[in-house]
């Protein structure tokens, strides 16, 4: 065994140590904002609900607002060079907030103290929104062959989980015994551990296309802009793909919603329990994440997204069914498995049928509509339960219902027709094995139209392959993108998210 110990390689062990760290220090500041803010700033206030959500807007309006246009500078600049600013950008954002928060909390209006929060997590979350798409690409060129793909996908999963079990729990003592600012600096800490994994990694990949995007004249914002919008609508593949990603999200957001008076209501269990549910939901996404890559591997990635789909639809089901605390948790860990094996399965799709030069475009449109989803999927269930469903008490056939339960068997219902939807929706193609090969095996190449003339942009599953060795077209203003299959472009990202988290 080598030492330090390797993850697919080295440039990506580099990439995935630092944001490992990055991620508990994101975890980190998000619990100790909002404990800070609910239990000291805003204590036995009334507004202390609002001032709270504040937060989470404040983060929203980055991804939907910011996010679509930060993928049109991703696609200019250099992936690693972006990155390495972002963070220099977050941590000194954070570490400004922390020299603030060592004035007491009387010498600044509370108004004051949480204008100054909302600000901070606005900027962070913008930059975030460049790091994002940036830090996408750069895994393409990292990571090679499906087999790996999938299998950074899943190592992402799981570090994501790991870190919102390590990071709340640390955030409490660090808040309550050493206080605000030591448990800001620490993320602040994290920034600066991962802007030095960042700069350790070499992309070389990535250098014929950065020179030839650095060599096209922009085009200008809003018809880049318009240009990855349509090649985005354009690209049936895609479209798919972002429509399962939609309905998957309507079909779990009701969870992060509705799930604590599940709780109550119907698990028969006290309040302080419902934190289990959220750690067998984090055990079973680790387990998930870390077996996603070798289902992947051995089912392919169309046919683990549609079973994926069926599976944790009717567990979800199961699960509106439950009336005891023990069988709910476990049914819990059971449908969070599939669910991330999901996401490894969809991660290595998503992009596809994207070339480098609209990576930032393509992830830039995926991340703010499935958000919208996410936030959406949230006020509909919790009005559903809370009006419309809300005298709800009866039985079918000797099965109760009552409001919450109905919405989430509904919920799971919509999530298996999205694996109808899926099986049918998404493209075929033979592997070499004979079994399902992954349309994350096609990638897209550019051909020069004249300047001036409009054809509409299409992607078609190939019949044929390009050779290896057959150079990529010039660029031009003009671009027509038709898929080749390759393994060659394929990337990791999560598709449905299970949380206010993006």
């Amino acid at each position: 065994m080598t030492w330090p110990p390797t993850l697919i390689n080295r440039d990506y062990t580099r990439l995935w140590f630092g944001q490992a760290v990055s991620s508990v220090g994101d975890a980190v500041f998000s619990t100790t904002l909002v404990l800070w803010v609910a239990t000291v700033l805003a204590k036995d206030e009334p507004w202390a609900p609002m001032a709270v959500s504040g937060i989470l807007i404040a983060s929203s309006v980055a991804v939907l607002v910011v996010g679509p246009l930060a993928g049109v500078f991703v696609d200019r600049w250099d992936k690693r060079a972006t990155m390495l600013r972002t963070e220099v950008v977050r941590g000194v954002l954070v570490a400004v907030l922390t020299a603030v928060t060592f004035l007491p909390a009387a010498a600044l209006a509370d108004g004051v103290w949480l204008a100054l929060v909302y600000v901070t997590v606005l900027l962070l979350h913008s930059a975030g929104q460049f790091f994002a798409p940036a830090r996408f690409a750069v895994l393409a060129d990292l990571v090679t062959g499906e087999a790996d793909r999938a299998r950074a996908a899943g190592i992402a999963q799981a570090t994501g989980e790991t870190a919102w079990i390590i990071g709340p729990p640390l955030a409490a003592p660090l808040l309550f015994t050493a206080g605000l600012q030591w448990a800001l600096l620490f993320n602040g800490l994290t920034y600066v551990v991962s802007y030095l994994a960042i700069r350790a990694i070499r992309v070389p990949a990535a250098r014929d296309v950065a020179k030839r995007i650095a060599e096209r004249r922009p085009a200008g914002l809003r018809r880049e802009f318009v240009d990855g919008l349509r090649f985005f609508a354009g690209s049936r593949f895609l479209v798919a793909l972002l429509v399962l990603a939609v309905i998957g999200q309507f079909g779990v957001g009701a969870l992060s919603t509705l799930n604590v008076f599940f709780t109550t209501d119907n698990l028969n269990a006290d309040a302080h329990l419902y934190g289990y549910l959220g750690m067998a939901m984090g055990a079973g996404g680790i387990a998930g994440a870390l077996g996603g890559g070798r289902v992947v591997q051995w089912l392919g990635a169309r046919r683990t997204t549609w079973i994926g789909l069926l599976v944790s639809g009717v567990l979800l089901v199961a699960y509106s069914r439950q009336s005891g605390f023990i069988g709910g948790v476990a049914l819990l860990f059971v449908f969070t498995v599939p669910l991330t094996v999901l996401n490894t399965a969809m991660s290595p799709l998503l992009l596809a049928a994207a070339p480098a030069e609209f990576r930032g475009r393509v992830v830039a449109v995926f991340y703010p509509v499935t958000k919208l989803a996410s936030m959406l999927s949230a006020v509909l269930s919790g009005w559903l339960a809370g009006s419309v469903l809300r005298g709800v008490d009866g039985s079918v056939g000797g099965v109760g219902f009552g409001p919450v339960d109905t919405v989430f068997a509904v919920s799971g219902l919509v999530v298996v027709a999205a694996g109808v939807f899926a099986w049918a929706a998404l493209p075929e193609t033979e592997g070499a094995s004979g079994a399902d090969a992954p349309p994350s095996r096609i990638r897209t190449s550019t051909r020069v139209r004249p300047a001036g003339r409009r054809h509409p942009r299409r992607t078609a599953m190939p019949e044929n392959t390009r050779p290896a060795n057959d150079p990529e077209p010039a660029e031009n203003d003009g671009i027509e993108v038709v898929a080749h299959s390759d393994d060659e472009e394929e990337l990791s990202a999560c598709v449905i998210n299970r949380s206010n988290e993006l």
